[in-house]
């Protein structure tokens, strides 16, 4: 009894290990290659590459502060003046791991994506081994072995800084799996939850993963449809409702995409970008990585071992041809799709990636998988000469490609990629051949152990060359920053904002830094300003700001305060400035600093709201005319007929480095030495009681890529990238003329053709008395999560209530506590309509459609819950 006992322990705790196993080695695996890349738990060196940094470090840490009290969960006004952030929330932070922030300083983020990633992808590594465990028949080590193989795909590892993405590889072989249970007339709940829980973490890979499912769901029907049609309606119902159950995230995000000028791309019927006819084979070998910039082409590679078993799968006569012919269809789709646009788009929801392409590409790893296990199933040692041939011919076209591809094509495969792949095909072909040996009758059950094991060593051995090969890949892409680029201006920039907000207490303001880490510095740091880099994102304000001279081109992802005028910072309520320099705006004068800062405060800042004439409705800015829309916005404000801006040429004064030439209104400088800055002097007189800016209009911003202008005034320097800031460059205020001189160097572009260079001058007595006048009229606000509130006085011929904050359907306003229509300038921010006299105001936020998501999420639980009931009676019925 004892040792049946034992025995029973004994096997219970080695099926422990095997999910352990599964879920602890792609952890070590990641952790020991991003050591060997100097990144660790409190290294110097951030995992924070790409996007990481400039995006997911700020976003983390913002939910971090809504986690502790400090942030509404619905809206933020420390984003581009204000921004929906459930929407935020939904596209980047939705995952049911993030709020583990929580455990984390802000300071300390970077180490909080370390650890959320390395447990993502263990947790996709121990979701696969539960779905294989229920899915297929062999060997538990060899799941295990596939466990790594899917967690430690090139997709996910050449892209493992997208943190928010990698929810998806945990839920996707639950999915599976699911569908596999109701088809087997199962319970649904897993389905359901797997379903919701992804739709709710990240809706964009949520709609790749469900179509996927959906095809996965009906070709497995074709393979045996008299059974399995009958577990149509349950799929169809439980996906419904998982669905319908996701509306809670998903409805609001939608319809603020859609309201806030979200638009769709255009298809384009040709062949997608830089695909050719070896990618298949380039991008199945070991240590495979292009880039994840533009021209790059689909992730698939998930090791040669599924590869080899998923070919099998096709090429065994042990397989129904119908079964080939469902699965292999949904294959030749995703295939086509890489190839054809309108299905490539079609896949990315109809809207074009911004750099990291294919992002369905991870569908045709996942289906090579899945079939690789059918494959083994049936792999036995009849099979040796087909699975002989199978690995023979990889070799042949992997060296037939390779020794035909050209010089200039596929150069990111070198002489290591191309070994290391035929290495360990010959290290299958010789494991398999004792595999298949060890098969016999009466082999010895430990020596196929051992084999099992090697084989399982072996693909482990391949997904860590793979995986090192992709991480260094993102380390000459993108560059993995080091941690005091996040943390080390943390504390002197968080003290300086902390003194702010003990001074303003209740009242609104905005501030800015001329030092900024990131654009996205508000969103970490709590404070509101412009600056702003996210996906979502107001599109009608951001369109709106950058006719005020506010960069933010194209599809208004990015938005940069630097380099506009003072009339911008006093409309738009910028109180403070952050700056290491001292300033040379005029108003602006030293409020605080610390060891390394200064804080400067505006005099002329305009509060969140003020009162306005009825012409302000008819206001518009005209495209380009980014000067005469700021002019003609301060004089219907303040109602003064102004001339605020005059302009005058610079004289150049000496080049380094710089040949210029000049044609009609356009000037260009051309570089003489290589990759060396090219400096050119200026010199003219400032008038009196003018604010002297340099305006740098690129004729194309393609050529500029990540070129840099950086403007030398005495000992002031400023260094910007010049296509994603404006173009005015101070150069400070003078009370009395003077001649100045100014040098501008230009880096990372060989040739640069700007329209002629001039300097702009702001009269200050013009700005200062307009901003004067209108005090009086400014409504201060208590702002409060997601709760604006004023009291206002409203004089005759001023009887429109103009705010900053930017207009969304999310917003309802209240006026003395009756609900009143907003009526937006120009879609891009909130105005009111008010009667003379003495109001209560209060604007209150709730994403559009919120409520509909919290009843569609409540209606749904309730009817699964039903369902789940009704199955239950049903099944007692038939049995009895």
């Amino acid at each position: 009894m004892t040792e049946i006992k034992t025995k029973k322990i004994f096997y219970k705790n080695k099926m422990t290990l095997y999910p352990l196993a599964a879920f602890l080695i792609p952890i070590a695996v990641m952790a020991g290659v991003y050591a060997t890349q100097g990144i660790y738990w409190g290294s110097d060196r951030s995992l924070l590459a790409s996007d990481a940094f400039a995006q997911f470090s700020n976003f983390h840490a913002s939910f971090n502060n809504v986690l502790h009290g400090k942030q509404s969960i619905f809206y933020t006004w420390n984003s581009s003046l204000g921004l929906n952030y459930y929407a935020l929330i939904s596209y980047y932070l939705s995952g049911i791991f993030t709020p583990l922030v929580f455990f984390f300083k802000n300071e300390a983020i970077p180490d909080a994506l370390y650890f959320l990633t390395l447990l993502k992808i263990g947790l996709a590594g121990l979701s696969f081994w539960y779905f294989a465990k229920h899915t297929y028949r062999f060997n538990p080590v060899l799941k295990v072995a596939f466990s790594n193989c899917y967690a430690l795909m090139s997709f996910i590892t050449a892209q493992s800084e997208l943190i928010m993405w990698l929810d998806a590889f945990i839920y996707l072989p639950l999915i599976f799996l699911g569908i596999h249970k109701i088809m087997e007339g199962k319970n649904p709940t897993l389905l359901f939850v797997s379903y919701f829980l992804l739709f709710v973490s990240n809706f964009y890979f949520g709609f790749m993963v469900g179509l996927l499912s959906f095809l996965y769901f009906w070709a497995r029907a074709s393979t045996n449809w008299k059974t399995y049609k009958k577990s149509i309606p349950r799929y169809l119902i439980t996906s419904f409702l998982a669905g319908i159950a996701s509306m809670v995230m998903i409805l609001p995000t939608v319809l603020d995409i859609r309201s806030n000028g979200e638009k769709l791309n255009k298809i384009a019927w040709v062949k997608t970008e830089a695909t050719a006819f070896w990618d298949l084979i380039a991008k199945n070998m070991v240590g495979s990585y292009d880039g994840t910039k533009y021209g790059s082409i689909p992730f698939i590679y998930i090791g040669l071992v599924p590869l080899i078993l998923c070919l099998f799968y096709f090429f065994t006569k042990k397989v129904p041809r119908r079964n080939k012919l469902a699965y292999g269809s949904i294959m030749i789709f995703i295939i086509i799709s890489f190839y054809f646009n309108p299905l490539n788009l079609f896949w990315h929801g109809l809207h074009a990636p911004n750099m990291f392409l294919f992002r369905f590409a991870f569908t045709f790893s996942f289906m090579v998988i899945v079939l690789a296990g059918y494959g083994l199933e049936h792999l036995t040692k009849a099979d040796s000469h087909l699975y002989n041939r199978i690995i023979i011919g990889l070799m042949t076209l992997v060296l037939v490609f390779y020794f035909t591809k050209g010089p200039t094509a596929y150069t990111y495969i070198t002489i290591y990629q191309l070994v290391a792949t035929l290495l360990f095909l010959g290290i299958y072909l010789i494991t398999f051949y004792f595999f298949f040996k060890s098969s016999r009758k009466h082999s010895n059950v430990r020596r196929q152990h051992l084999i099992m094991a090697i084989l399982a060593l072996a693909m482990l051995s391949e997904a860590v060359a793979n995986t090192s090969w992709m991480i260094e890949g993102i380390r000459k892409d993108w560059n993995y920053a080091s941690r005091v680029l996040y943390s080390g201006p943390y504390s002197d920039i968080n003290s300086l904002v902390k003194q702010t907000k003990k001074v303003e207490e209740d009242s609104f303001y905005r501030m800015e830094s001329m030092e900024p880490v990131t654009a996205n510095d508000g969103i970490n740091y709590g404070y509101s300003g412009v600056s702003t880099f996210t996906s979502i994102r107001n599109r009608n304000t951001n369109s709106f700001l950058n006719e005020l001279g506010y960069r933010s081109r194209g599809t208004n992802q990015n938005i940069r305060y630097d380099n506009n005028t003072l009339v911008m910072d006093s409309l738009l309520g910028i109180r403070y400035n952050i700056s290491k320099n001292k300033t040379l705006k005029f108003g602006f004068k030293e409020f605080d600093k610390n060891n390394t800062l200064k804080m400067y405060q505006n005099d002329y800042a305009n509060s969140l709201g003020m009162m306005a004439p009825r012409s302000l409705y008819k206001y518009k800015p005209k495209e380009n005319a980014f000067l005469d829309n700021q002019a003609s916005l301060l004089s219907t404000l303040s109602g003064n007929k102004l001339n605020l801006f005059t302009h005058s040429f610079p004289e150049v004064v000496s080049t380094t480095n710089t040949k210029i030439e000049e044609k009609d209104n356009i000037t260009s400088f051309k570089e003489l030495e290589f990759n060396k800055a090219k400096d050119i002097t200026y010199k003219l007189t400032v008038p009196a009681n003018k604010q002297a800016y340099l305006s740098l209009q690129p004729t194309n911003f393609a050529d500029l890529k990540s070129g840099t202008a950086e403007i030398t005034v005495g000992t002031h320097k400023q260094k910007t990238r010049m296509s994603a800031t404006g173009q005015y460059y101070d150069l400070g205020f003078y009370d009395e003329a003077k001649t100045i001189e100014f040098t501008v160097s230009f880096f990372g572009t060989a040739n640069l053709d700007v329209f002629t260079p001039k300097v702009i001058f702001l009269n200050n007595k013009e700005y200062a008395d307009a901003f004067n006048k209108m005090k009086p009229s400014q409504v201060p606000f208590q702002v409060k999560g997601r709760k604006a509130k004023a009291t206002v006085n409203v004089p005759e011929g001023r009887e429109v209530l103009f705010t900053t904050i930017p207009y969304d359907k999310g917003w309802k306003a209240y006026v003395d506590g009756k609900k009143t229509k907003i009526k937006p300038l120009d879609k891009a921010f909130i105005t009111l309509d008010l009667k003379p006299g003495q109001h209560e105001i209060e604007f209150v936020f709730l994403p559009y459609g919120f409520i509909m998501g919290v009843i569609c999420f409540i209606a749904s639980v309730g009817l699964f819950v039903l369902y789940l009931y009704w199955i239950k009676i049903s099944t007692k019925k038939t049995r009895h």
